[in-house]
């Protein structure tokens, strides 16, 4: 299926090309997006998404990519950001949440509400919020969700989407999640055989990496996401980043 640049895709034409390209491999669903769209961006905040940068500037010069700073981050994680920068000698847009938000939450809140309240608040407002605005600049985005990172919100991610979530009244973001098919283990293959840089916390036993208060190592064996908001449900590990995952029938 051929779409000419700047079409305005319909449920229907992203239905067709979730079907054409599902089983494709992920440089194949970044060429595509790359081709088809010069207003496109790359989220980036782990290992999944270098690799999808790796490949991406295997492909395309200039890419563009973001990373959502929240103020709360591991230094590790600051480090691996400017290493990834240097490495690929890329612009990367940091994007920080409206500080007078931040500020009247830890006035009212104190600074670990979310340990109380749920994770929700603090997350819409250091990351989703900072997340829209940037999404109301393109026209599609390219993430680094995997169906096996979180089987009760992310086993049905499609390789394509119309992002309901982060669209608007007049304007639909298209959604592209190259590696929904692959495994945590393919991930870290094609980093290690490409000499990918990665997060040095992954190497203290971290395997999903957020904020520091909200993030910490698992054990052998445990599920990736366990570390991630572990006083939560598994069902409510989600940011608002993926918010598109927590409703029915969004595929």
């Amino acid at each position: 299926m051929t779409l000419a640049k700047d079409i305005c895709f319909t449920e229907t034409d992203i239905a067709k090309l979730e079907s054409e390209y599902a089983s494709k491999r992920p440089q194949d669903i970044l060429a595509f997006a790359l081709k088809q769209f010069d207003n496109i961006t790359i989220s980036f905040s782990g290992a999944e998404d270098v690799v999808l940068i790796d490949m991406a500037a295997k492909i395309k010069r200039n890419i563009q990519i973001f990373s959502i700073d929240t103020g709360r981050l591991h230094p590790e994680t600051y480090q691996f950001i400017d290493r990834v920068r240097k490495q690929y000698r890329i612009k990367i847009d940091v994007i920080s949440p409206d500080a007078a938000e931040v500020e009247a939450l830890v006035k009212e809140k104190g600074l670990f509400s979310f340990y109380k309240d749920g994770h929700k608040e603090c997350c819409a407002i250091r990351k989703v919020k900072p997340l829209r605005r940037k999404l109301a600049t393109v026209d599609a985005w390219i993430t680094g969700q995997r169906k096996d990172q979180n089987p009760a919100t992310r086993a049905s991610v499609p390789v394509i989407q119309l992002d309901t979530a982060f669209s608007s009244s007049d304007r639909n973001l298209i959604k592209f999640n190259p590696l929904a098919n692959w495994t945590s283990a393919q991930v870290w293959q094609y980093i290690h055989a490409n000499e990918v840089p990665y997060n040095q916390l992954h190497a203290k036993g971290f395997t999903s990496i957020g904020c520091e208060p909200c993030t910490r190592p698992v054990l052998p064996n445990q599920h990736e996401r366990l570390g991630r908001w572990w006083w939560e449900n598994a069902a409510d590990k989600e940011c608002g980043f993926h918010e598109i995952n927590l409703t029915p029938n969004n595929n």
